[in-house]
């Protein structure tokens, strides 16, 4: 059966245009909003600081409870709260690469702040280490967000692209 090239572009073209607006519609719902953002930012500045206070292990314990529930909520709020979902939505290993490494970024941030301000009061050394694990948390957020978008975008276009060249 001929195929005819400039028909196959258009059908192309007809198919990707809305393509191209899911994976724009997937960008602005799955980062939450500033307001997701900073309130988990604030959650962890507080969490960070309360732990660093010297509290008996019960207190950790509770702060530690609270802080997981809290989240907690948090995700189940912004999963109900998505207009959309995609599905058969590949996560490539740069997505989780990204999350990782904000992760050891700010765990390197606690640890390396915790060791720097041993000489000071706790209570001191708890705000300077919250302080500085948010800044880095925030910081880091939007890149690894632009890449995770970027790669769930790209996902099907290799496919895409070897189809083309046959």
């Amino acid at each position: 059966m001929p195929v005819d090239a400039e028909q196959a572009w258009k059908d192309l073209q007809r198919i990707r245009v809305p393509q191209e607006r899911v994976y724009d519609e997937f960008e602005r719902s799955a980062s939450g909003g500033p307001g997701m953002t900073y309130g988990l930012a604030a959650l962890m500045w507080v969490f960070l600081a309360g732990v660093g206070l010297d509290l008996p292990s019960w207190g950790v314990a509770l702060f530690v409870a609270a802080y997981v529930g809290l989240l907690s909520v948090a995700i189940v709020m912004s999963s109900r709260r998505s207009r959309m979902q995609l599905h058969h939505t590949r996560c490539p290993g740069s997505m989780w690469a990204a999350f990782g490494a904000v992760a050891v970024l700010v765990g390197g941030t606690v640890v390396l702040s915790d060791h720097l301000t041993e000489s000071l009061e706790p209570i001191y050394a708890a705000l300077i280490q919250a302080t500085a694990a948010v800044a880095v948390y925030l910081l880091s957020l939007g890149p690894a967000n632009r890449l995770v978008a970027d790669s769930v975008r790209s996902g099907g276009e290799p496919a895409a692209d070897e189809e083309a060249g046959r």
